[in-house]
């Protein structure tokens, strides 16, 4: 009996992890759409799931766990409606069943019946009342779930203080009773931005998983490009949308050539062009193509433009270095990015030589961002290794590699680092 129960947790337990990578999101949407408080959803679901690694052992794990989920979860909201209401208020009883029978009707309810309101929800949470820089980190905890370390460490916050912005943004959400809709184009204005920002940090979450053998890591490149396809299908002459998704759809392609046989990392410049998925590319192209056509040039255009550069490899053997170099310009005068100035320095390497993209990259040297940031000391290593200064190389893959965490290309950096003194 004991090893039943046993088997049925992990069972239960299993399935509770998969709808909570697959559906968090969209489950969030759904609740906190009824209600206009997101910080009361999170906590019923919190309490529905915890309800449900109780009762589907014993019962087992529902035909449609989402619709069970979500039934717990209104119910917990109801009752904690109930526990605020006074005495005096017990003329509300009316409400009370209204809310009861919906909750019923959505228990009854199959999975595929539960509306996907998760593009609404990231609208609601771009509305000019939430403070323009806590947008996108709260579209990544509602939709997804991210906890506010993991958040703090993406904006370069404390994690304390992280917490303490995403609580007040909620309660922002209920006072001003933010409606989670999208808006008309004429009340798009500094919303749109933010949607697309955290649509791209959920692929970029994704994209840590080279190989797509994280199931959570792959799940949330696919939700990206899911959600990146439906804003362009409700927007589709908003060019930094069509932008967005042309980006991204040129960094999945490549998806399969990023590591060898043997799990090894491949940088770009070696990747297998064979490897790239033609089909992605190719739409890629044509929404790059539309959205250039409307004279509205923006972040993501000039980021997926880069990436077209590299795709002309697999026609002319090499990639446009002169045209990257270029772009990542246009894209440094526009974002004012550290990040941005260090790529632009690996592509003027090639149109330059290793002299200039020193040069290029010692004007971002002093941001302190950049003390901890993998990819500055790996470009600055790899740009003295060719330059032939190889005791400062040395410095410099020594710090690259011990900031890195991905032990693929720990192991790449290693075998760069081994090379010095021989290719010079």
């Amino acid at each position: 009996m004991s090893e039943a129960v046993g088997h049925n947790g992990d069972a239960a337990e299993r399935a509770a992890e998969s709808v909570a990578r697959r559906s968090y999101g969209r489950l969030i949407a759904f609740l906190s759409s009824r209600t206009g408080d997101v910080a009361e959803a999170e906590d019923a679901l919190a309490e529905a799931f915890a309800a449900a690694l109780v009762d589907w052992p014993e019962h087992g794990v529902p035909k449609s766990p989402e619709a069970w989920l979500i039934a717990v979860a209104r119910r917990k909201g109801i009752d904690a409606a109930r526990k605020r209401r006074s005495a005096a208020q017990a003329a509300g009883p009316l409400t009370l069943i209204t809310e009861e029978l919906q909750e019923l009707a959505v228990k009854a309810s199959t999975d595929t019946q539960i509306p996907d309101q998760r593009l609404s929800l990231m609208f609601g949470c771009a509305h000019p009342a939430i403070e323009p820089a806590m947008r996108a980190p709260l579209i990544l905890q509602t939709v997804l779930g991210f906890d506010a370390a993991t958040i703090a460490s993406a904006f370069l916050v404390a994690p304390a203080t992280m917490s303490q912005r995403l609580v007040r943004a909620k309660a922002k959400i209920k006072q001003a009773g933010i409606p989670f809709r999208v808006p008309e184009r004429s009340e798009l204005a500094g919303r749109l931005d933010a949607v697309l920002e955290a649509i791209y940090a959920i692929f970029a979450e994704g994209w840590c998983d080279p190989a797509g053998t994280e199931t959570r890591r792959r799940n949330l490149a696919e939700e990206a490009i899911w959600l990146s396809r439906l804003v362009v299908t409700l927007l589709p002459v908003e060019p930094e949308a069509l932008g967005l998704l042309a980006l991204i759809l040129h960094l999945e392609a490549r998806r399969r050539a990023r590591r060898d046989a043997q799990g090894d990392y491949v940088p770009l410049a070696e990747q297998n062009p064979a490897l790239w998925d033609l089909a992605l590319i190719e739409e890629a192209e044509a929404l790059l193509s539309r959205a250039s056509q409307m004279s509205a040039i923006g972040r993501y255009q000039l980021e997926a433009a880069i990436q077209s550069a590299h795709v002309i490899r697999r026609r002319t053997g090499r990639p446009d270095w002169a045209a990257i170099e270029k772009l990542y310009g246009a894209l440094a005068a526009l974002t004012n990015s550290p990040v941005v100035t260090i790529n632009r320095a690996v592509a003027l390497a090639e149109v330059s030589g290793p002299a200039a993209a020193l040069a290029l990259l010692d004007t971002v040297a002093a941001d302190a961002r950049l003390a901890a940031y993998q990819p500055y000391w790996a470009a600055r290593a790899e740009l003295l290794m060719h330059a032939g200064d190889v005791a400062n190389a040395e410095t410099a893959y020594d710090r690259a590699i011990g900031l890195e965490a991905d032990p693929a290309v720990r192991r790449f950096l290693q075998q760069r680092r081994a090379t010095l003194g021989k290719s010079t």
